[in-house]
């Protein structure tokens, strides 16, 4: 896994402290999918096998709704460029089972069988997962 360099804005109410974080290896696919697909946003949905991988979509190709939560927005934008900022989506039951975790996207080589934008790549985004550092409240 390489180094954690961006976390997360914090967005939910009542939190102090990020729950999302992106590794160098992650900043640079995102990057290069911005490049070739414009803005982006990530869901992360549950389930097993590639449902409980983080899905990268053009922004606003999947629909979110009140049964998900923005866990965090992260500006992967070059330093002087204008912001390109990657929106971060929970479903809220995987939240119920997540709450206590932190989260890293970072990628690997192969492919997963879902339709995230990295796919034709030869790689794919994974999360690492940590227990939170201090208690988060969530309403």
């Amino acid at each position: 896994m390489s180094e954690v360099v961006i976390e997360a804005s914090v967005v939910i109410p009542g939190e102090t402290m990020p729950r999302v974080a992106l590794t160098a290896d992650s900043i640079e696919l995102l990057r290069k999918l911005w490049e070739m697909h414009g803005p982006l946003m990530f869901h992360q949905s549950g389930g097993c096998c590639d449902g409980s991988s983080p899905m990268c979509f053009a922004a606003g190709e999947f629909w979110t709704s009140d049964n998900d939560i923005l866990l965090g927005v992260f500006d992967i934008a070059p330093v002087g460029s204008e912001p390109h900022n990657i929106d971060f989506w929970m479903s809220k039951e995987q939240f119920e089972y997540w709450s206590h975790t932190y989260l890293t996207v970072d990628v690997v080589r192969g492919r997963g069988s879902g339709f995230s934008l990295e796919g034709p790549e030869g790689l794919r985004f994974l999360i690492r997962s940590r227990l939170m550092e201090t208690a988060t409240s969530f309403a």
